[in-house]
């Protein structure tokens, strides 16, 4: 019977197209000459095999003839079942002489057949020269050269061939100013945007629309919010997401840091040593009055707990609000002022 398809392909002779599929899939991976750089001459000898054996049966006429004459009836040694011709590699043709109609098979190219199956010349890269399995060159494969693993198979399903789907087009991102006051509060922003569509005959047309985007309270600054395939359709490509980007507007009172508000006072080195009371707005419209008794000193720090920004995902809890001070000195004292001072603060 000559060479045994089954036995090279491990199915045996009841094997159904998808058990075909799952062994051709498995062993092309394993003997592809690429994969055994130390080991090319086999390998594409096993490889040549394989993509014959495959071939043949998953084709159900030439496994017919496979099954009834064996790789010598494939070959053109004895007359086929019927005298019909076929395609994909079968030819039919009469012999010289008084004798029968002939069927003949020639092997298709391993690479072709490896490329239909998997949607890809060559999902490896650096396939040129096949030698033993008359394979050209792969040039314009994407992936490159030894870049060879068995997870490159992981996403082409059992035995279904990959395909090249539409591709993701790139996010598209747009600032999104805030007022810290927005950020404290929270706040809902509406966008007009405008964009193409497709229609049911694959037209683009212009539209319009509003996006409506809630600014959580204490979002800060490079938070994104995605509203997906916002972009322009286009054919095979999947619209790109619009993503905006939160950033922070300058306050003229108070600065950021972390969920902690920071606001300096100018106090006079009098307030400073004598006692000073502050004064102030909170982001929310409140009027708040600390007074404070201590020496304040340059790097002294008042923290009022819990007067900071909101913590986004602990909405009852907030920040710090950290009160510094710039205390302004006088540029020059009298003889009388200082000998007064070192009175009062002793020598």
């Amino acid at each position: 019977m000559g060479v045994d398809y089954y036995r090279i392909l491990n199915v045996d002779k009841n094997a159904k197209d998808e058990d075909l599929k799952k062994a051709y899939r498995k062993l092309a991976m394993k003997w592809h000459p690429d994969k055994n750089p130390n080991n090319k001459k086999e390998a594409e000898a096993k490889f040549k095999q394989i993509s014959e054996a495959y071939e043949v049966l998953s084709d159900p006429q030439k496994r017919a003839v496979y099954d009834q004459y064996g790789e010598e009836g494939l070959k053109g040694q004895v007359p086929p079942p019927d005298a019909a011709g076929g395609p994909g590699g079968a030819t039919f043709f009469p012999t010289t002489g008084d004798g029968p109609t002939m069927f003949r098979f020639n092997p298709r190219n391993a690479n072709d057949i490896f490329a239909e199956f998997f949607g890809y010349p060559s999902p490896f890269g650096g396939m040129g020269g096949m030698g033993g399995t008359g394979g050209g060159s792969m040039r314009g494969s994407r992936f490159p050269g030894g870049m060879f693993g068995d997870e490159i198979f992981t996403s082409f399903g059992d035995g279904r061939p990959m395909s090249q789907g539409p591709r993701k087009a790139s996010p598209i991102e747009n600032t999104l100013p805030c007022s810290l006051e927005d950020l404290y509060k929270g706040t809902t922003k509406k966008m007009k945007i405008s964009r193409e569509i497709m229609d049911a005959s694959g037209k683009t047309i212009p539209v319009e629309e509003i996006l409506t985007i809630e600014i959580k309270p204490g979002w800060k600054k490079g938070t994104k919010i995605t509203f997906p395939e916002k972009g322009n359709e286009q054919p095979n490509v999947i619209p790109a997401d619009l993503v905006f980007i939160i950033d922070e507007k300058p306050h003229s009172k108070f600065t950021r840091e972390g969920n902690d508000l920071v606001v300096t006072q100018k106090i006079t080195l009098a307030e400073a040593l004598t006692g000073y009371t502050v004064h102030l707005t909170t982001l929310d419209g409140r009027n708040l009055s600390i007074p404070i008794n201590n020496v304040i000193h340059p790097t002294y720090e008042e923290v009022v707990p819990k007067e900071g920004m909101p913590i986004p995902k602990e909405p009852s809890k907030r920040g710090n609000l950290r009160i510094k001070f710039n205390i302004k000195f006088p540029t020059r004292l009298t003889a009388e002022q200082k000998s007064g001072i070192k009175k009062l603060l002793g020598s």
